[in-house]
């Protein structure tokens, strides 16, 4: 029983002893300890087995003991120290409560003293402040009736001095006095209500209208519309007028204005009438000379008397210029018939260079302040390239390149630029007409220049070049470009593009097309469908080098007529109005060009290719089943090669300056050359074993000179292009693929089939029977073997169009075939 009681009383105090691990951990932070029994998982079995840990140490055991019961006795004197230390805490804690709850009595009552104190403080300001601010209320209302006293004291001085001084024609003094009582009666706009106030401002719109008219009549008496102008220059009464017009109406300002300049001008329309015979374009240099002179002659009598911010001066010109205007639009709609093309850049120039000076000498501020007038619309922006170009410059051979050239920085606009010359532009229809005429002249020149002079020899360092006219129109176009973009950024340049257009495919036409060499099955005369014309025999004529020189020539040209018409069009967009942009178009014109250099490579690859026809025709004619051994390359394949390497590098050397247009050269040439080889291989037959092998070194031989095509005979050796490289290789490794299906056995027939599927990847039964042919086998032969061809052919994939090719790529012969009828279709298109 006493066991049970003491393992209960153990499992007590385990119960109340176990603490959170939170509070462990404080307990451990406050009071760090090393022994096992302050540890949270204390165990004494284990701490029993660390004292005596073997049998030996129990022999100590009265030692342990003791000294555990000495510090359990200790501990229990530590416990009892505190509890009988925590006997009087709770007393303790109460007596510093009620303590601390009196403090805070006492604490509220001091506030609360100090708080009634304060009111009586804040009621004792309020009651001394009182009458001081009453003092400041009256004070403020006291200084602004004194202002406003003030004011309308000066507003009524001012008034009758206002009155007084108009009526003497004081005018010095009423600019000044005028402007202060003007400002003055601004601060009475709120007691307009008030019938003194109200009269007052009334008076004063009176005197402004006295005054208004009062200066109109001084300056009409002075300048009066008809008659001469006052002897003795401006007077100082005048002057002072214009300071007082300044704060008037601004009407009055204008008027004043309008009257003076019309007055001024009155003697141009006089001496510059319709009738005279000064008013005609030939002597519109008097106009701007006389109004040279009207300006000078006013600086000197009248430059004071106006306030320099009237630009009286700049207004004069301005009005001059509107008038002017008028003028030479209605003298040149009575003698329209009269106008010619140089009195037209005559005059045109002359007034050009006017607003030129204009622009010098004035800032144009004045042409969006006058009544009625508005400011001409100038180019948004100064695109000329051609700045540097001086009108009367000596054109040079090398100002053709002037197109690609980078512009020099635009010029600042003249805000006077078509002020006057606006009037030209309904009858620049003359200049363009001329143009038109001298660019037909142009062409007929270079026309029965070429004749004259004939094409380029081969050779010469005119072989292969740009034709010189090619230049000298480009220089004409430039230099009616800039004439027009002077004159115009509208219409009119529009119209000169299409004389642009015009004349560019009429020397495509009559100076490039027009002088390709004629082939001589076609007699009648070059047209774009003999150079489509295939030429399959022997008959075909061959170009000299001449020839050969002159078709390069013409593309150079053409090449380079393609580039800069590119850049014309550039050039034009951007020196007509925005809103034309999209009219300026030449791309007609470029494809033009484009058709010339497709032609002229066209020429030359016929030409190339027809000279290997014979070669060709001889190969097929071979007795192929007769040769008994391989030997070198056959005689066709060393006139083939000879030929090639004749004229090949004569056409590298002329198109030395457009290289991408001799690699098209040699892309068609190969492409025109390798399909027409495999035609004639098929002809070869019957074709015995040694026969394939000698075609196929001859093959061999073919290829390696087509590979080297790009650059034979040439020092410099230069790597073909990838895509020519592999046009060869495609189309000759074809070729060699069907020679070496015509060497195999064809026995067994399934070897021979698979073997031929598996070479030429060809499923066209018509091909494999020109195989069969070669062979020479019978048609008995023949028609099992197509049996067993079509059976093994592989089956289409599902979705795919049933065709007799096993692969998507055309071979050669249906490359050539396509080729021939897009040239059909092309013909009945043109």
């Amino acid at each position: 029983m006493m066991e049970e009681e003491e393992f209960e009383l153990a499992e007590d105090l385990e119960a109340i002893l176990h603490l959170t691990p939170e509070v462990q951990l404080a307990i451990e932070q406050v009071f760090p300890s090393q022994d096992p029994l302050d540890r949270a998982d204390f165990n004494a079995v284990e701490y029993i087995n660390t004292l005596f840990p073997t049998e030996q140490s129990l022999a100590n055991i009265d030692d342990v003991v003791n000294k555990i019961r000495l510090k359990i006795r200790r501990l229990d004197d530590n416990i009892r120290t505190v509890v009988r230390g925590q006997t009087n805490v709770g007393q303790d804690g109460r007596q510093a409560l009620e303590e601390a709850q009196i403090a805070i009595q006492q604490l509220f009552g001091k506030i609360k003293d100090i708080k009634d104190k304060a009111e009586k403080s804040e009621q004792m300001v309020k009651e001394i402040t009182r009458d001081i601010k009453q003092l400041d209320h009256a004070k403020r209302h006291l200084t602004t009736s004194i202002t406003t006293l003030n004011h309308l004291h000066m507003l009524a001085g001012g008034v009758d001095s206002l009155e007084a001084m108009t009526r003497k024609r004081q005018y010095g003094e009423v600019a000044n006095l005028l402007q202060g009582v003007v400002n003055v009666l601004e601060h009475f706009q709120k007691y307009m209500g008030i019938p003194q106030i109200r009269q007052l401002s009334e008076r004063v719109k009176a005197a402004q209208s006295e005054l208004g008219t009062q200066i109109l009549a001084d300056f009409e008496e002075s300048f009066p519309s008809q008659g001469s102008k006052r002897q003795g220059g401006p007077s100082n009464v005048l002057r002072d007028a214009c300071l007082v017009a300044n704060v008037l109406d601004p009407r009055i300002k204008q008027e004043i204005i309008k009257k003076f300049i019309r007055q001024h001008l009155s003697e141009y329309l006089v001496l510059f009438q319709e009738n005279q015979d000064v008013a005609w374009l030939d002597k519109i240099d008097r106009r701007y000379a006389w109004i040279k002179r009207q300006l000078v002659d006013y600086e000197e009598k009248y430059g004071r008397m106006f306030p320099e911010e009237w630009s009286m001066t700049e207004r004069i010109a301005v009005e001059f210029c509107h008038i002017t205007r008028v003028e030479l639009a209605k003298v040149m709609r009575t003698r329209a018939k009269e106008i010619e093309v140089k009195l037209l850049l005559f005059a045109i120039q002359r007034t050009t260079n006017f607003e030129g000076l204009l622009a010098k000498r004035f800032t144009g501020c004045t042409l969006t302040d006058i009544p009625g007038k508005k400011r001409p619309e100038s180019p948004l922006e100064s695109t000329n390239p051609f700045l540097d170009d001086d009108a009367g410059e000596d054109v040079g051979a090398d100002k053709d390149e002037d197109l690609a050239k980078p512009r020099k920085p635009k010029a600042p606009d003249n805000p006077f630029h078509g002020i006057v010359s606006k009037c030209f532009e309904p009858h620049l229809y003359v200049y363009i007409e001329s143009q038109d005429k001298n660019l037909g002249e142009l062409i007929d020149r270079f026309v029965a220049d070429f004749r004259a002079q004939g094409p380029p020899k081969a050779g010469t360092e005119e072989g292969g070049a740009v034709l010189p006219s090619c230049a000298d129109l480009f220089v004409y176009y430039k230099k009616c470009m800039v004439q027009c973009s002077q004159l115009s950024t509208g219409e009119p340049m529009i119209a000169l593009t299409t004389i642009f257009q015009k004349f560019l495919r009429e020397y495509a036409w009559k100076i490039l097309s027009g002088n390709l060499p004629k082939s001589s099955s076609n007699s009648g005369g070059l047209t774009i469908s003999s150079l489509l014309k295939e030429k399959d025999g022997p008959e075909a004529a061959k170009f000299t080098m001449d020839e050969l020189c002159l078709i390069c020539s013409i593309l150079s040209t053409a090449e380079y007529c393609l580039a800069t018409t590119q850049q014309l069009e550039e050039k034009l967009k951007e020196k007509v109005d925005k809103v034309l942009v999209e009219r300026i178009n030449l791309t007609g014109e470029m494809d033009t060009f484009s058709t010339v250099i497709s032609n002229s490579i066209q020429l030359i690859v016929q030409d190339i290719d027809a000279a290997c026809d014979p070669a060709l025709t001889a190969m097929s004619k071979m007795p192929w089943q007769s040769v008994e051994h391989v030997g070198d390359q056959s005689p066709y394949v060393t006139s083939i090669i000879m030929h090639i390497k004749q004229n090949v590098p004569i056409i590298r050397e002329n198109l030395a300056s457009t290289r991408k247009y001799f690699t098209q050269f040699c892309i068609k040439f190969t492409n025109s050359f390798i399909p027409k080889f495999i035609n004639h291989l098929f002809r070869c037959k019957p074709i015995s074993m040694v026969g394939a092998e000698q075609l196929l070194l001859d093959t061999h031989s073919l290829k390696t000179v087509l590979l080297d095509l790009p650059s034979i005979g040439s020092q410099v050796l230069r790597k073909a292009p990838a895509s020519y490289t592999k046009i060869v290789v495609k189309g000759m490794t074809r070729a060699e693929m069907i020679l070496k299906v015509v060497m195999a056995p064809h026995e067994p027939p399934v070897v021979f089939v698979d073997n031929y599927i598996k070479l030429l990847a060809d499923g066209n039964p018509e091909t494999f029977q020109k195989i069969l042919d070669m062979k020479g086998l019978k048609r008995s032969e023949q028609s099992s073997m197509l049996e067993l061809f079509r059976q093994r052919l592989p089956t289409p994939p599902s979705g795919a169009d049933s065709g007799p090719s096993l692969f998507s790529a055309p071979t050669p012969e249906q490359e050539s075939s396509r080729i021939r009828k897009l040239e059909k279709l092309i013909k009945k298109r043109l």
